[in-house]
């Protein structure tokens, strides 16, 4: 069995605290006792008493252990750490930080999984890059690669570099984000090149748009807006979204299957409203289609807007949150066009769905049957 597992990405944005969650906990749920470190971080939140990462935090939550800011997440390289790191490194002692977090959590555990920061190389700045960190933790790499051909073979090559450079082992790579119709095209190609290598293929999982999907929340921030109505509903999620010129011409997009954001001026909202009552009275849809609403502006006024009282009924009704925001339609779709979504403590259904895709596409024995 591998006892020291460090999860790295080739870049930001493929995956890695999703594959990272799902690995953990499935593992748990097979009865092993694993324990989790995000080494070095870059966000962190303020919980009071103690700051750690947030993915640190994530983790708490699903995992159910208690925070420990020195064992969970030993250094966290906010704002300012690194040019002060390099002005005086002896006043630093994140390497020991992260030796003595890796020597307590290996007492404790029957296997540690160790999340990477960014890319391999995030951290170089204070000697504390992906392969560094995992050498002190003398842990074996799972590499999470986005889903493709030859962009993925010629990203594994290049970020799999660092790692042999500094001899730390790679147990195996994981591919993610595939689009479902190249998922045997990507196993079959992708695979027969890791076998030259030597590093074998430990799953492909399939691209899962609901893991893409933002709360209300996460828009509310994007688009700089403020909440003015059921503010307590800003975990609903959004699978899709329309501006409220569009909504007479797209009609398949309101259903009963999915999330709807609504964005438009206020000018447009109650036409829009009553449209999409009208359709879902059609379509004898028993909910709301309506998980949120953006009230656009012009760029001028500061947050002032009200809901229209034509349909303030509706929006009570179905407790629909409505943001206002100072952006125009175009500008708030661009900003929401543009959101990356990350899996977070507010969104239980992701954590849930990682886990689901792990047990169900990769390959968890050749990690418990391992040597390491």
């Amino acid at each position: 069995m591998y006892k020291r597992i460090y999860v790295a990405a080739t870049s930001q944005h493929v995956g890695k605290t999703t594959c990272t969650l799902g690995l953990t906990a499935a593992l748990q749920q097979a009865g092993i006792n694993v324990g989790y470190c995000k080494p070095v971080g870059q966000k962190f939140v303020d919980l009071g008493d103690l700051k750690v990462d947030k993915d640190a935090l994530l983790f708490s939550k699903v995992m159910g252990f208690e925070l420990d800011e020195m064992l969970h997440s030993p250094v966290i390289l906010g704002s300012g750490a690194t040019s002060a790191f390099l002005k005086n490194p002896t006043e630093f002692t994140f390497r020991q930080r992260v030796e003595s977090a890796c020597a307590r959590l290996e007492r404790a555990h029957d296997i540690v999984v160790y999340e990477g920061t960014g890319h391999p190389g995030v951290g170089s700045v204070v000697d504390l890059s992906n392969a560094e960190v995992a050498n002190i933790a003398n842990a074996g790499v799972i590499m999470i690669v986005e889903g493709g051909i030859g962009n993925t073979i010629d990203q594994l090559n290049m970020t799999t570099a660092l790692f042999r450079e500094n001899n730390v082992p790679i147990i195996g790579v994981i591919i993610n984000k595939t689009l479902p119709e190249k998922l045997e095209k990507v196993r079959e190609y992708v695979g027969k090149k890791l076998k030259e290598w030597d590093l074998p293929l430990l799953g492909v999982l399939p691209y899962d748009k609901s893991l893409s999907n933002p709360i209300m929340e996460t828009i509310n921030r994007a688009v700089n807006g403020y909440a003015i109505a059921n503010v307590d509903k800003l975990d609903n999620r959004v699978e899709t979204f329309m501006a409220g010129s569009l909504v007479e011409n797209d009609e398949s997009e309101i259903d009963g299957e999915k999330n709807v954001l609504l964005v438009a001026s206020k000018k447009r909202l109650p036409k829009a409203v009553q449209k999409i009552r009208n359709i879902a009275q059609e379509k004898n849809l028993e909910k709301s289609p309506l998980s949120g609403i953006i009230i656009t502006g012009d760029g001028r006024h500061e947050f002032h807007i009200d809901a229209d009282p034509l349909c303030g009924d509706y929006i009570r009704e179905h407790k629909i949150p409505v943001v206002s925001t100072a952006l125009d339609t175009l500008g708030s779709m661009v900003k929401i066009n543009r959101i990356e979504v990350k899996i977070n403590t507010r969104t239980p259904w992701k954590a849930a769905r990682a886990i689901e895709l792990i047990k169900n596409n990769v390959d968890l024995d050749f990690i418990l049957k391992g040597r390491g």
